[in-house]
This record gives C-alpha cells, structure tokens and sequence, in this order.
C-alpha cells in the first residue's frame, strides 16, 4: 500500500512532456486557498517521516495508511479550504496515522462505540479507500443488521475532510441495534464507475470486521448518495432487505434540463441507459423500496419520474414527504420512515422469491436472486424477464433474451421451466440451468454453447466498464513515429493520472509494455497506451481486433480515417486472455465539464471511437469524435 503514496509524491514533482497541449482546469476536487509555506514544508516533513512505516503490512494497515494518502493527496491537490479548521486536521491525521501504526495487530478502533473512520484495499487500482463506521453503544450480539449510508455532494468533501467527518459524527441515521457504514464512493461521482465498485467493496469489507446479517441489509442515501442509492438499487437490488432513497437524481436528461436540441450524440444518449433508473424500474419491484422528498425541494423530480416509470408498469411508489422541508429529512418524516425500515429489517431480505421481475438494458446487470440473463439479442435495449416458480416447474416470460440462467432451488434435481409458453425438460443441475434461443426455439445449453467470442456478463463494454473492476494500465516503452500521435498519448495518458488521482482518488497501477507478464494478464484488464509501433502490447493484438489500424488509415467497416490525424479507442476482448478485457487509448471517458452536475458523470463514448487529433482535447472530449460506435454481440463492427 506504499505504491500508492510514493507516486503521489513523484507525481509532485513530476513536469508532463506534453506541455505544449493546454492543460485542462480541473473541477473537482474543489480548488482550496493557498497553504503557507512554512504550513507546508512542516507538514511534508512529517509525512517523509512515516513513510517507511507505512509498507507495514498487517491485516489493518490500511486504517493507517488512509490517513497519510489524505494528507498527501490534500497537500498534491491543495485541498486545504479554511486553514483555521484544515491544517489542524492535516496534522490530526499524520497523527492519527502514527497512533494507528503503533497497534496494527490489536486495532482497538476498529472496536470502540460510536463513529469510527476506517479503510480497505480496493482492488480496482490497489489505492487505500477511507469509510466510516458507527458502532453502536452497546451492540446486540452475533449478527446484526447493516445500513449503507451514501453522502451528498460536497465538493470539497475529499479524503482528509470524509476522514475527519467519519471520526467525529455518526450521521443522521444511526440506529442503536445495527452498524452504520458511510461509503466514500471515490467522494464526488455520484457513486457511478468505481465509486459504484466502492459501495459493493465496502460492504465486503465491513463482513470481514464484523458479523454482519447478510439478510438484513439495508440501502439508504441522500441528495447525491439519493441518486447513488436509486442506481446502486436498481442494478444489485437482490442485495438488500430495504432501500431508501431521499432527493437526488434519477435520470440525465429531465433532471438537468436538457433540451432535445441540446442533447449530445445519440450513442452518449444509449449510454445514460447505463445510470437511468427508470430502465432498471422493474428490478425495484423485488424488495421494500421508498422515497423521500422535502415538499419544497426541487430534487422531489427525481421521485415524480420514478412515480411515473412505477405508475407505467401498473406499481405505485411508495413516498414519503417532509412537510414545509427543502433539501433535508424533516425530523419527524425521518423518524416514521426509521421506523419502517425497522420492521422491514425484521422481516429480512426475501429468500428466493417465487415471483421474480429482472428489467436491465446490459449484461453489467444481469443477476436477480435466481435469475441471470446470459445473452442478449441486442444491447441497450429493454430486456425483461418476468418469472414465476413453485417445486420443480418455473416459468419465464422473456423479451430481448438469447441466454438465460435459472437456478431456482426447486430444479436443482430437474424439472421444467416453461419459457415464452415453450416447455423445457432440464437436467439435474444444483448451480442452475442455461436455457439458449436458437432459430427461434429454446433448449438447454451444451458446453459447445459457450464457444466463440460473444457478449456475456462482465464483458459487454462499454469502454468505461474497465474501471469497474481491476485493471493495469500498459504504457509504450517505445514512441511513434507519428508525431501528433505520440503527443496526445503523452498528454492524454497523463490527464488520465492527473484525473483518477484527483477525481477517483487513486493511483493507477501502471506498468511497461516491456514488463506486462502472463500473470498481469491473467488477473488484470488492460488498458494500452499507443500504436502498434510504440507498444508491444498492442502490437501482438491489433490483428485480432475487429478494426484495422495501420500506418495510412484506420478501418472500421468500409471507412477508412487517416492515421496521420486520428487515434483509435476502443474496447474488445483481450485476444491475449480472453476472459479479460482490452481497451486502447482511453481514460474515464467523462471530463472536466460533466463534473458540474453528478447526473453528468455517465460514460461518454461507446465500445469504439475514431478520435481527431486536430481537434485539441479538452474539458469535454479527448479530441474531435469523427467516429463512435457500439460492437454487435459477437463483438464485430455492426
């Protein structure tokens, strides 16, 4: 966990070699006041000092070296925003750290009633990630109900501030039978990418602490955590017991009053189905959920669409209204609403329901209890399963499916699924049965079924769909004889660390080309950095790729763009581990300009793009998109 600091205090001193490209303002973090030299200098001093403590390892050196990370990453990115109240914190957490080194093998913090802030590894990019937790003054024994808790926006609400906050206040929500967790979610992207990732990992990291009742799980969050909570539920509903969801967003286009005359291209609009909510609506059907809205509160839209979308399938969404209340809980709504999320953590999470709704647009979120869709006839488009069960027998009412898994309990020794009014005889199979369409008719999958190379779950893109989950990225040990090309890979790899480390709050885990070992690809999705002539990575997959891209053009399809003046991104299958992915010259696909508003901070590009280099990168794109598109299923250009 050392990696991470030590590149944060490189990237310091560190001059890009693409300086001649104008640098791109950041948004977020919120830019702070500046920091006395003297202020500076003591609390950099500090900091070398524990260095060579914090490659401690230990089952808890995380919890210190999450404090020396915020410290570092304050002073990198001057975070620092009333120096009365900061500094003082700064040199709390260096000591806090210190304290924290002195007793990794007890760790008796992690123990102590009331809110405590604490950390795990995350295994996306292998960065230190803070949460908090509030322990009740006296915890019922064995295992207990879990509430998530997911923060509003705060711009200036980064590692040493979430910190600090976790340390000392519990939250309005801390009842005094359950924990409390509060997940950072990589702090402003509203819970979106790998602060998607976060809220999942956080929860995993609190089992491994505490004993927690995985059936009594509950989802709550507010205003940004709102908009987080609604997305969180619509895509991993099945994981709790009661979700509840106060203000925030619910969708893109309404919430931030877009005009059709305004709206961008129509494979970014394909990609807002990736957070829209109303697409996922159905999934909501599963377990207890609710909303609360301020009567006064602007943010009440998000509730009124889902009221719609509940309303459109024949549901009526059940809200809660703070009286006379503007952006907040009013005190005794909030009070009524704890109330019923206790009797609905009494009754636990259902336990393989017999009735079942699945609605999802992508293969990203397939699962519902014992459901999973496999396949599907064409992305980013509605797919439903509706299925009910009882014994040995299930039936399913499918739209948009090739593949489907079901492993309700009742077919574990055989039975039948009677699918789109077509029964199906299934084997004994105690994991579930793949039912596959073929020409039309269902049957059940033969291991021959899941050869070639197609779309399946967790391997469906779109290019941002990397940054869900670990990846390296392979940088060129070599430069292009393309000019205009090897500067934009310089600049735009760097606004990609620049940018994960500022607004992701990690460090990316980086290697050579020359270095990328059979083991790297195995356990990691790649992301490569450069052409064919610079990248030996990229060299030994580019003729496996469905674009062709040589040193006069690229290919997609029958087009052909001048290599001289265009970079190609695009994400595939990695013909060297095929279980992995592949993406070429892409960061975070969305910018500078999208942090403004959390409804904003979607994927911006689709499975590929042609991108023109006479067009400088900037706060909105990484250069002109001449070119964008999905792959089919079979991850071909369509």
């Amino acid at each position: 966990m050392l990696r991470p600091l030590v590149l944060t205090l490189a990237c310091m001193l560190a001059a890009t070699a693409a300086d001649e490209l104008a640098a791109i303002p950041r948004r977020l973090p919120a830019p702070g006041v500046p920091l006395p030299e003297a202020e500076r200098a003591a609390l950099s001093k500090e900091l070398a000092a524990l260095t060579p403590r914090l490659a401690k390892a230990g089952a808890h050196a995380a919890d210190a070296q999450v404090f020396a990370k915020a410290v570092a990453y304050a002073l990198r990115f001057d975070e620092f925003y009333d120096l009365a109240k900061d500094v003082p914190k700064a040199h709390w957490a260096l000591a806090q750290a210190v304290e924290r080194l002195d007793h990794l093998d007890a760790a008796p913090w992690a123990q102590q009633p009331g809110p405590q802030a604490l950390a795990y590894v995350s295994a996306v990019d292998g960065s230190v990630q803070p949460y908090g937790v509030v322990i009740p003054e006296h915890l019922p024994a064995g295992k207990v109900p879990l509430y998530i808790w997911l923060h509003g926006r705060d711009e200036k609400g980064t590692d040493l501030h979430f910190l600090w906050a976790r340390a000392h206040d519990r939250g309005e929500v801390h009842p005094d039978d359950a924990l409390v967790v509060h997940a950072f979610g990589r702090q402003c992207i509203g819970f979106k990418s790998a602060g998607e990732t976060d809220v999942i990992d956080v929860v995993e990291a609190v089992k491994q602490r505490y004993q927690i009742d995985p059936e009594r799980i509950v989802l709550m969050g507010f205003s940004m955590g709102g908009g987080g909570s609604k997305q969180v539920a619509a895509h991993y509903t099945d994981h709790y017991c009661a979700i509840h969801t106060g203000a925030g967003f619910a969708e893109t286009a309404r919430f931030c009053h877009l005009k059709k005359e305004d709206f961008p291209p129509a494979y970014e609009q394909t990609l807002w189905q990736v957070y829209d909510v109303p697409n996922y609506v159905r999934n909501l059907f599963n377990v207890p959920f609710s909303c609360y809205s301020g009567e006064k509160d602007g943010q009440k839209q998000a509730a009124d669409v889902l009221a719609e979308a509940f309303t459109g399938e024949g549901r009526t969404l059940t809200q809660y209204i703070g009286p006379g209340a503007g952006h907040w809980y009013e005190k005794a709504t909030l009070t009524r609403i704890l109330s019923d999320l206790h009797e609905q953590v009494a009754k636990g999470r259902p336990h393989d329901p017999p009735a079942l709704s699945l609605q999802t647009r992508t293969l990203r979120y397939p699962r519902m209890f014992w459901l999973q869709a496999e396949g599907l006839e064409h992305h980013w488009q509605d797919t439903r399963i509706d299925a009910t069960a009882q014994g040995a027998t299930a039936t399913l009412a499918t739209v948009n499916l090739t593949r489907v898994k079901v492993a309700w309990p009742g077919l574990a020794h055989g039975g039948t699924v009677t699918i789109d009014g077509q029964a199906v005889a299934v084997p004994a199979a105690p994991a579930g049965a793949t039912l596959i369409k073929d020409t039309g008719r269902w049957r059940t999958a033969a291991p021959a079924d899941d050869a070639g190379l197609r779309k399946r779950p967790g391997l469906q893109g779109p290019i941002d769909d990397i940054f869900m989950e670990p990846f390296l990225v392979v940088m060129p040990s070599g430069t292009s004889p393309n000019v205009r090309f090897q500067r934009w890979v310089e600049f735009e790899s760097q606004h990609f660390r620049e940018r994960w480390a500022g607004v992701l709050r990690g460090e990316l885990r980086e290697k050579k080309d020359s270095e990328v070992t059979a083991d790297d690809l195995a356990r990691y999705h790649v992301l490569a950095w450069g052409d064919a002539a610079s990248n030996t990575l990229i060299a030994r997959t580019l003729t496996k790729l469905p674009i062709a891209w040589d040193a006069q053009d690229i290919h997609v399809g029958a087009q052909a763009y001048p290599a001289a003046s265009h970079a190609l991104a695009l994400i595939q299958p990695n013909p060297l581990s095929p279980g992995k992915y592949l993406v070429l010259n892409s960061g975070v696909t969305f910018r500078e300009s999208d942090d403004r508003n959390n409804a904003m901070q979607n994927p911006k590009l689709p499975d590929w793009a042609v991108i023109d280099l006479d067009k400088a990168p900037d706060e909105h794109a990484a250069g002109g998109i001449t070119a964008a598109g999905f792959f089919d299923e079979a991850w071909k250009v369509k």
